[in-house]
């Protein structure tokens, strides 16, 4: 196994962690190099690294150093311990507004249940494989949060898209929290793969196809069900592809939860939802110099 290693400026490390998930969608790891500098570093066998002419690109002016190293065998134990339980806490709306949904707690599958009591809690297990993580990213948790948000105010029982699944996270919290059909959509054969499995063990029904954003039309699931049913549609995705979906997505959702955003990317993603879907914009949040932006049509 080998760790190929790319330290960057501090001051521009998260426009360089975006890049880099575009060449690295499994994740990669984050290590702090004293008060100027950040590591990132992505782990594979020969010839299935990131390419340096890549990773140089990737990483712009901001580059300080790219390293190749050996990694001891226990790698693949080390690697869980990237992947952390995390609890989100549903809203309560004051005066008793919206309705009740329950805390989310999204843990991988060799860590613990729960032992909390009390609250409502729905409880995630999801093995990432070789798809994007557990939900831990910051991204991630900032889509939950507003999911749960919807969710509490807009009483789901509509369909919901979810384009970018990965490892099925987004998809299975909202069919847990009532939304169905759920529809996952990713690129990567590995992604689909994991999250029909992740759906399968925690118990819901999930669809999940293989899908080209750049290339390919979204399904005809929206454009049917809208005739009867509000379509909220999920894109935990990069800059580039949350653009490409707002200039091909066939009609406006009744809502959208979009993130993989950095912080300073909100402005653009949200005009061009808006100037040609009429989207506007509700919640956002933001977390790490990540955010995600909740738009809705009316």
């Amino acid at each position: 196994m080998i760790r190929l290693a790319v330290r960057v400026q501090r001051e521009q490390a998260e426009l360089v962690l975006a890049e880099l998930l575009e060449l690295a969608p499994a994740g990669v790891e984050e290590v702090q190099l004293g008060a100027e500098t950040i590591e990132y570093a992505v782990y594979g066998a020969p010839g299935e690294l990131p390419s340096l002419p890549d990773l140089k690109a990737a990483a712009g002016d901001a580059l300080v150093d790219i390293s190749t190293s050996h990694t001891a065998d226990d790698w693949p134990e080390r690697w869980k311990s990237f992947h952390r339980p995390i609890l989100i806490e549903a809203p309560r709306p004051p005066g008793g507004g919206g309705r009740e949904v329950p805390d989310l707690f999204v843990r991988p599958p060799w860590e613990p249940a729960s032992a909390r009591r009390g609250a409502p809690l729905e409880e995630i297990v999801i093995d990432p494989g070789q798809a994007f993580g557990t939900g831990a990213h910051a991204s991630t948790r900032l889509c939950l949060e507003l999911l749960l948000e919807l969710a509490a105010l807009e009483r789901p029982a509509g369909p919901l898209l979810d384009v970018g699944t990965g490892s099925g996270v987004l998809a299975i919290a909202a069919a847990r929290l009532g939304f169905g059909p759920v529809l996952g959509l990713d690129h990567e054969r590995e992604s689909v793969e994991a999250a029909l499995e992740n759906a399968a063990a925690n118990r819901v029904s999930v669809e999940v196809r293989r899908l080209d954003l750049r290339s390919e039309a979204l399904p005809s699931m929206a454009a049917e069900d809208a005739r009867s049913r509000p379509i909220v549609v999920t894109a935990n995705l990069l800059r580039p592809l949350l653009l490409e979906l707002a200039k091909t997505m066939p009609r406006a959702p009744a809502h959208l939860l979009a993130g993989g955003l950095l912080a300073d990317e909100v402005a653009e993603v949200t005009s061009a939802f808006e100037r040609r879907l009429g989207l506007r914009r509700r919640a956002e949040r933001q977390s790490a110099g990540w955010a995600a932006v909740w738009l809705s049509a009316a």
